[in-house]
């Protein structure tokens, strides 16, 4: 089943945490940037993994993250992706708010890792045909990615607790793989300049 058939089918909960997911694997991008000290890292966004069905009051405490992050965000292009992913956490915790978000989150996270592929800039049709299942030209890092948001969206289907723990574990190791490229192209910009 594609990205997009599986987020049409997710419930409000499912919904949450993959676009969750997708927050918190954009983290190593605030990562190494002078004067962002502890405001951003890993213990921003787990205490929301936890109670990710906490409706309203959970996407309160996820608007605050939010503003947190958004409020250290360094001026550089693959941040400014990832700010779109908080700046439309949605007001209410509904299926069609939340399916909106998710939809976003997982065509800007993909969109993002086309960039590290070394696409000159994030092509929107692509990522598009991606969400839908297909591959043809699809980067390495975009390809994991877009396995990665459907493994997560199957586990996170079965609505119980080890699915969340298991998606939970997929996002930390798209974290790392996203921390990995960022550093990979950081040092290729710095040698570049140099």
């Amino acid at each position: 089943m594609s990205l997009v058939e599986l987020i049409a089918r997710a419930d409000e909960r499912a919904l949450a945490a993959s676009a969750v997911a997708c927050v918190d694997r954009c983290l190593p991008l605030l990562e190494g940037v002078e004067g962002l000290g502890l405001d951003v890292d890993e213990s921003v966004l787990r205490p929301l993994w936890v109670a990710v069905e906490g409706g309203d009051r959970w996407l309160g405490r996820l608007r605050a993250a939010g503003i947190r992050v958004r409020r250290v965000t360094p001026d550089c292009e693959l941040a400014e992706y990832a700010m779109r992913l908080v700046e439309h956490i949605p007001e209410t915790y509904c299926a069609d708010a939340l399916r909106a978000w998710a939809d976003e989150c997982s065509t800007v996270l993909l969109g993002i890792h086309q960039l590290l592929d070394g696409a000159p800039v994030a092509d929107e049709a692509r990522v598009a045909a991606y969400r839908t299942g297909d591959t043809e030209g699809i980067g390495p890092l975009t390809l994991g990615e877009q396995r990665r948001q459907t493994a997560l969206l199957e586990m996170l289907a079965d609505g119980s607790g080890s699915g969340l723990r298991g998606a939970l574990a997929l996002s930390n190791e798209g974290k790392r793989v996203l921390r990995a490229a960022v550093s990979r192209r950081s040092r290729t910009l710095g040698a570049l300049a140099g």
